[in-house]
């Protein structure tokens, strides 16, 4: 989970420094400093919302791959040995 955040709120900075790239500005402006956590911020939040997208969709597929092994047990179509794979 830390390693997506730092992944996204990484990729917030490469997009400020991306922003101001495009605009010609410099990167280390004093005025202009307080941007990066700021990009940096919505970043690792994107980030922290993916993950638990991910962990949702996660626990979605294991259930119903356990309901279908049950469903194939029930019905004889799997050995006792595969269902557990």
């Amino acid at each position: 989970m830390v390693s997506k955040l730092l992944f996204w709120s990484g990729f917030g900075v490469a997009v400020r420094l991306w922003q101001l790239g495009i605009e010609m500005r410099p990167l280390l402006n004093k005025q202009s400093l307080w941007a990066y956590p700021a990009y940096a911020m919505v970043g690792g939040s994107f980030g922290y919302w993916l993950q638990g997208v991910e962990d949702r969709q996660l626990k979605i597929m294991t259930d119903r791959r356990d309901r279908l092994l049950e469903k194939r047990k029930k019905y004889g179509l799997v050995r006792g040995d595969e269902a557990e794979a």
